[in-house]
């Protein structure tokens, strides 16, 4: 099964996300299919703390891919973002 996760990086106390496509099979910071987009949760200033392709994750949700419920709620989210935008 395909399923859109985050994938955790940065530094220790100082996380950054990768919303990855991976195969549920694989280690959450193994190899992946495609980066649709980046989360950085400690975001400040002018830093955007959230990065999606939302047409990217719509086409991979419409080929079946599974997202996790954190990145169902951060899809939620930029969707909010880009409607409050339009």
């Amino acid at each position: 099964m395909v399923v859109i996760r985050l994938s955790r990086g940065g530094t220790k106390h100082s996380p950054k996300y990768r919303v990855t496509v991976a195969d549920s099979r694989r280690a959450a910071t193994g190899k992946y299919i495609e980066i649709v987009g980046s989360y950085n949760p400690l975001a400040s200033g002018n830093d955007p703390g959230l990065v999606l392709d939302l047409a990217k994750v719509e086409s991979w949700i419409a080929k079946g891919a599974q997202p996790s419920p954190r990145v169902k709620s951060l899809i939620h989210k930029a969707q909010k973002n880009a409607a409050e935008k339009a």
